[in-house]
């Protein structure tokens, strides 16, 4: 299957989130509402792993007709308290993308946003058939990183997913959607089989497995929005900001980096 997939980009689902997270949550309310158009539009959504290994050996991996992706960055404990009983209502598959510096429990390193998962919410959204995937400890702009830094982050994030769920995890999204080669031939090298990124535009197998764009779902996206967006109409109008935003700050961090090199080369 060559045609594109909305791939939908959630954070936080939460009835009363803080100013950290506002702008990128949705109620729970908004979510159910979202969840069933996906299903009167006849939508069948599937993991990040059954996409992209349909994409690489499509006469051995079948797809549904119409498939889409719902997944969810970061780990909010919104994820397990709203969203799963949805899911399980719509029997939906969906990723969640844990920053494993973020979760609760013995790996914490107090930087999430909001009130996070604990694992044992984790291990139950597993097994309610949610794909748990990569998103580095301790969620960097991956790309600023040094090698050993970088390998670090997702090194420890891959072995706290494999050791506390007993599954390595094969998927993986940037934090805040920036990669580079670099970033992604690291990815790739740390074992993880295809990535996400933001973009806000469909999916396509072209991207290749590790440059997959996503729709990012916000508090402000309206039902029609949200209808438009999953039949893949009118998206370039609707991030035509965000993209300018994004172009711009890739500017600024390319510059960052060449500054970077340059001062380590004076050292």
């Amino acid at each position: 299957m060559k045609t594109p997939v909305p791939v939908l980009m959630y954070h936080a689902v939460a009835r009363e989130p803080n100013e950290a997270t506002r702008g990128l949550s949705v109620s729970p309310e908004a979510f159910a509402e979202q969840m069933a158009v996906l299903e009167d539009l006849g939508r069948h959504p599937v993991t990040t792993a059954r996409l992209a290994a349909h994409w690489r050996a499509p006469g051995t991996a079948p797809l549904p007709r119409d498939p889409v992706l719902i997944t969810f960055d970061d780990g909010y404990e919104g994820v397990h308290r709203h969203a799963l009983p949805v899911l399980a209502k719509h029997g939906f598959a969906a990723t969640l993308f844990v920053s494993t510096g973020w979760i609760r429990g013995e790996h914490d390193t107090g930087g999430g946003l909001d009130t996070m998962l604990d694992w044992d919410q984790v291990r139950e959204l597993a097994a309610g058939g949610v794909e748990i995937g990569g998103h580095s400890h301790t969620h960097p702009q991956l790309d600023q990183l040094d090698d050993d830094t970088l390998w670090s982050e997702l090194i420890r994030c891959k072995e706290i997913v494999a050791g506390e769920l007993g599954a390595v995890p094969v998927s993986f999204a940037y934090p805040y959607g920036y990669s580079s080669r670099r970033v992604r031939a690291r990815v790739r090298a740390a074992g993880f089989a295809q990535a996400l990124a933001v973009g806000n535009g469909l999916a396509r197998r072209a991207q290749g497995p590790y440059a997959l764009q996503r729709l990012t779902v916000r508090r402000s996206t309206a039902p029609e929005e949200f209808e438009r967006l999953v039949q893949g109409r009118a998206i370039a109008r609707n991030f035509a900001r965000d993209r300018a935003l994004t172009k711009g700050y890739a500017m600024v961090r390319r510059a960052r980096q060449v500054r970077r090199k340059a001062i380590r080369t004076r050292v």
